[in-house]
């Protein structure tokens, strides 16, 4: 019984430890989260840019609007 213990412990002696990729998969996934991060960034600036340039004075105008609407109404 000994020998075949000593074949398997010489066998696993012989084998080599799988190899780790966690520095390629930290890589693959650092470059998926920098792209996710770039692509968030583009994506806030558009909706702050359409927000301020056209949003913002379509509800300054309305409001502006409804001040002229309502000065223009008889005092109580």
């Amino acid at each position: 019984m000994s020998t075949v213990e000593g074949e398997d412990a010489l066998l696993l002696a012989a084998a080599k430890p799988p190899k780790v990729r966690r520095r390629r998969l930290r890589s693959i996934l650092l470059a998926l989260m920098a792209q996710y991060a770039i692509v968030a960034m583009l994506v806030g600036l558009s909706v702050a840019g359409i927000l301020r340039y056209v949003v913002t004075p379509q509800i300054v105008a309305k409001f502006e609007a409804i001040e002229a609407a309502l000065k223009r109404l008889p005092a109580p």
